[in-house]
């Protein structure tokens, strides 16, 4: 089979895929990664190309097999110490930098796709890449629940400016497969809406059980994860109160407990401990979240207000999943006896989509295949 892009034969004849992730946590990175695998599996000819400045091992942990990273950062997110600290100032002044570089850093990573006979590009999502595609020439089909637009708006002052020129970004795309628990993203032209994206489980429920010596019932195992950045003093002292539970974290700051396990082997990913646990506490977080609700494990989430997407994704747990929202004041003040406090059945009674990852992928390998 012969390969065409813009009626031009690869050269080294095989199709090849372009995925730009956002520099911002491991969230953007672990659902895309999701959709890469899938790709490769419905179509191994495929050659994936991965640009992110995320550590490779993270991006193993969900990819199987070959794939090229490069890491290359085409935008920002937000700056943070944790999943609940923001640094806006910083933010502020690197986003600047990026709008003053974008001409270099555009015509740079263009010339590398145009290069390397790339046939599509997906990006989650950096807004600097549709003006790449734009000018390599090659479709940009973005992916996502929200654009960095809407935090930026949000903010208000200097921060509009910021949002104007992301909308412009955003608006030069090819296409939007538009997540659950999305904002409205009208920018967006084209929007396809698909299902979660969630990766599944490598291991049995025994062998969970056996190699983390995990001996209590569901609803006394506990998983806390708090995505990429993590989340700082939390009192894990309260654990002692629970006697016969066990709580499992990937916090390698976190004490030394007989009743908290702590997860340091990066082959184990928070997704890959779901089946043995009752419940899960979090921050507000769509992969962690499709991955929940894909396994039917109850969300126990604090109420973060300092992201606009925060909102759309509670709303979404609200609907789809047992659930339990607390403030910050019960994790960081309390004694944790929300833990031993009923759970709230989902409003909808119809399940959500769950083959986000499928549509994404099929709708992919046919483009690149025509």
């Amino acid at each position: 089979m012969v390969y065409k892009k813009n009626n031009l034969t690869s050269k080294i004849g095989r199709p090849i895929i372009y995925i730009a992730i956002s520099n911002h946590g491991f969230g953007h990175t672990t659902r895309t990664a999701v959709v890469a695998n899938t790709i490769k599996k419905l179509c191994p000819e495929i050659l994936v190309i991965i640009a992110t400045t995320t550590p490779r091992w993270l991006l193993e942990s969900y990819i199987d097999g070959y794939f090229i990273h490069r890491p290359r950062a085409f935008d920002l997110g937000v700056v943070q110490a944790d999943c609940l600290t923001m640094n806006r100032q910083v933010t502020l002044e690197k986003l600047l930098e990026i709008r003053q570089n974008q001409n270099s850093i555009i015509s740079s990573e263009a010339n590398f796709i145009r290069q390397n006979r790339v046939n599509l590009i997906l990006a989650d999502i950096p807004f600097l890449v549709s003006k790449i595609a734009r000018i390599a020439d090659v479709p940009c089909w973005m992916m996502g629940n929200f654009g960095w637009n809407l935090i930026y708006r949000d903010w208000g002052g200097e921060f509009l400016e910021i949002a104007d020129w992301v909308d412009e970004c955003y608006s030069q795309s090819s296409r939007l497969f538009r997540l659950p628990f999305h904002e409205d993203m009208s920018i967006f032209p084209n929007i396809t809406d698909v299902g979660l994206i969630s990766s599944s489980p490598r291991y049995t429920e025994e062998d969970i059980r056996s190699n983390w010596g995990i001996d209590t019932p569901p609803e006394k195992t506990i998983l806390f994860t708090f995505g990429g950045f993590g989340l700082q003093s939390i009192p894990y002292s309260n654990i002692r109160r629970f006697f016969g539970w066990k709580f499992i974290t990937f916090d390698k700051s976190a004490p030394d407990l007989p009743n908290l396990i702590k997860i340091n082997d990066p082959k184990w990913r928070p997704v890959d401990l779901m089946p043995v646990c009752g419940r899960l506490v979090s921050k507000p977080g769509f992969s962690t979240f499709a991955e929940a609700i894909k396994l039917g494990i109850p969300i126990t989430s604090i109420k973060h207000g300092s992201f606009a997407e925060a909102a759309f994704l509670l709303e979404g747990i609200v609907n789809y999943s047992y659930h339990q929202i607390i403030t910050l004041e019960d994790l960081f003040n309390g004694n944790w006896d929300f833990l031993q406090k009923p759970l709230i059945p989902p409003y909808k009674s119809e399940p959500i989509a769950k083959d986000g990852n499928e549509i994404v992928a099929r709708s992919i390998i046919t483009c690149i295949k025509k």
